[in-house]
């Protein structure tokens, strides 16, 4: 119960910054943190622990990584900053694949969301109006608070014996999202 409610009170406070008078991107940086609770609360509580919140959050989290990479891969000119957004999308495209196959045994009522929420639009939205200058930041700042979520929603279904198939995937694809996450990490210490 806690949890939630500071993610709302985080959530009004960074929203009442976006009134004042503010650039774009100031506005577009309070989106992006006040975005991180948000998905953090949703992927401990309903995505964590039904097959009909798993799977969405799942197939949108891997639909995010994927059409950020393909920004960061055409706006950054930092190597690193590349060669991450190279290997999130391989592995975020191997993923959606592996559970897109599985889907219609592990979970046939289920359909797989063809568009990303107004959440992860946003964010995709704020990359790509986030000037030169700002490009990389932005966009590792939204790779770290991504990973968390993703992390939380895996760990969390990982051990679902309700789906054994589709934990079995959870539970596959949490080393990779770490490996990302820690190279982000280490990219944002370096910046």
């Amino acid at each position: 119960m806690i949890r939630p409610l500071l993610a709302g009170v985080a959530c009004v406070a960074l929203l009442a910054a976006c009134n004042q008078e503010q650039s774009p991107e100031a506005v577009d940086k309070a989106q992006d943190m006040a975005s991180a609770p948000v998905g953090q609360t949703s992927a401990a509580t309903l995505g964590a622990n039904t097959v009909g919140g798993y799977v969405p959050n799942a197939a949108e989290g891997d639909m995010y990584e994927i059409m950020a990479a393909d920004i960061a891969l055409e706006r950054s000119q930092n190597a690193q900053v590349k060669e991450l957004a190279t290997m999130i999308k391989t592995d975020h495209l191997a993923a959606s694949n592996a559970m897109k196959a599985m889907l219609p045994q592990a979970a046939p009522d289920i359909t797989l969301p063809t568009a990303l929420d107004e959440r992860r639009q946003g964010l995709l939205d704020n990359l790509r109006s986030a000037s030169a200058e700002n490009f990389d930041r932005t966009w590792i700042d939204q790779q770290i608070a991504a990973h968390n979520e993703a992390l939380t929603l895996h760990r969390g279904f990982s051990n679902n014996a309700d789906a054994p198939q589709l934990a079995g995937h959870a539970q596959s694809v949490v080393p990779k999202i770490e490996a990302h996450l820690r190279q982000a990490e280490a990219i944002k210490a370096a910046m």
